[in-house]
């Protein structure tokens, strides 16, 4: 008898070819899991990270670390004047010599947006102009910029994600994907929004058809939000009592997503006018420094301009905070934080705009109480979520992931259908007049 094997039937020989074909795609795709929930475990290190680290610039500039308002608070005039100056002025340097100090590395486009580079399928950020940025938005966070500090995190989550993808052993059109998840997780952790981060980069960087991008993006934010909840706070980030809509609810906002969409549209085209005018100003210190000069001097007046606005918000979804205060308080904000991103200061207008809506919206529900009943205008929380997600809609030209955000950030889930109109509708007034979302970079502010 012969030793030798018979041949393996045809249809087993398939069967073999198949089984390999089926397992070696499920190898790859569980390998790009576990680096998708590595990108979110580093996102969420990086939330921590930056917020740590923002604490200790504002603990230097200020000897508080309760808050910027509160800082601000206990410190007189003239010393919130000079800690914005003095602020600015530094992080314009820190700028300038990065700047010089990036164009001589060779590691990564150092031009390259994290949104630009995710959807053009590219993990090359620079290291070197991605550090100098994060340097400069410490400072100017940490001494009381009007401008938001996640901004800088969202970008650290993103660069970690590609340096990730660029060191890991996974397939190279997989690489990407890891860089995406870097920016949903730091979405997700720095707002305590998991699935806004998901909607983030489906709408604004991929576009709905990356089908193979999903499932690592939803693993990474849920990660990142996870860890953050667990390790941080457990809780919404604007934690608020439930809201009942009124009868009235849907008109008004119908009426909401007019208003915000045009005060949105208003926002968009103060923030460009501001970029525009500073630009004439060469120097980045000088041109940070006069951008902290002007907020200083605003917040001697009024301390509630530092910072990303966080602590107002919070008290105007709790109640009780009267129209005048919250106008003073709106119309100086806005005119702060035009100032701070015109100028230059690395951070984002993202929760700056969520300030925005939130305050136009409890003072216009308190205003319109005076003149109509009370069961007409409702609850003014109801109109200060509507603005915050009406606001956010059209100033990113990305309603999906307001509407998804500020019910995830508010835990208003019966606010769902009311919220969808005014976002729609906000969205397409602002989107009629040509004005650009944002720099294009709704989360990272201007480059």
């Amino acid at each position: 008898m012969s030793s030798i094997n018979p041949p393996e039937p045809p249809r087993q020989a398939a069967i073999g070819r198949t089984r390999f074909h089926v397992l070696a795609p499920t190898a790859r795709t569980v390998r790009l899991w576990i680096w998708a929930a590595v990108a979110g475990a580093l996102a969420a290190a990086a939330t921590m990270g930056f917020r740590w680290l923002t604490q200790q610039v504002e603990r230097l500039a200020t000897g508080h670390t309760g808050g910027l308002v509160e800082a601000a608070l206990s410190l007189p005039p003239w010393h919130r004047a000079l800690v914005c100056a003095v602020g600015g002025l530094l992080a314009g340097l820190a700028l300038h010599v990065g700047g010089l100090w990036a164009a001589r590395g060779k590691r990564g486009n150092r031009n390259l947006d994290y949104i630009d580079a995710a959807r053009a399928g590219r993990v090359d950020l620079n290291d070197r102009t991605t550090l100098t940025r994060t340097l400069s938005a410490l400072i100017s966070v940490g001494t009381g910029a009007s401008i938001g500090r996640e901004g800088p995190m969202v970008q650290l989550a993103a660069w970690l994600g590609a340096r990730l993808a660029r060191v890991v052993a996974i397939d190279p059109e997989q690489r990407n994907a890891i860089m995406v998840c870097g920016i949903a997780a730091g979405i997700g952790s720095a707002y305590h929004a998991p699935v806004a981060g998901v909607v983030f980069v489906l709408e604004l960087a991929l576009g709905f058809f990356a089908r193979h991008t999903v499932a690592p993006v939803l693993i990474a934010s849920a990660t990142a939000s996870s860890l953050i909840y667990w390790l941080v706070e457990p809780k919404p980030l604007y934690a608020m009592p439930s809201v009942v809509m009124a009868p009235t609810s849907l008109g008004i906002a119908l009426l909401a997503g007019i208003v915000f969409g045009g005060l949105g549209w208003g926002l968009l085209t103060l923030l460009e006018k501001s970029k525009s005018w500073f630009s004439h100003i060469g120097s980045l210190p000088l041109r940070l420094g006069l951008g902290g000069v002007l907020v200083g001097l605003l917040s001697a007046g009024v301390p509630q301009v530092w910072g990303n606005g966080y602590s107002v918000v919070s008290d105007v979804l709790q109640g009780g905070q009267a129209w005048q205060w919250l106008a003073l308080v709106l119309l100086t904000k806005v005119a702060a934080t035009a100032l701070s991103s015109g100028s230059g200061a690395i951070g984002g207008v993202f929760t700056p705009s969520l300030f925005v809506g939130a305050t136009a919206g409890s003072v216009i529900a308190q205003v319109a109480s005076l003149w109509l009943p009370a069961a007409w205008v409702g609850d003014p929380r109801v109109l200060a979520v509507l603005g915050m997600a009406a606001v956010l809609s059209a100033v990113t030209h990305a309603p999906l992931m307001a509407i998804v955000m500020v019910l995830e950030m508010t835990n208003q889930f019966q606010l769902t259908v009311p919220v969808m109109l005014a976002c729609g509708v906000a969205y397409a007034i602002s989107t009629q007049f040509g004005v650009k979302p944002l720099y294009g970079n709704p989360i990272e502010g201007p480059r």
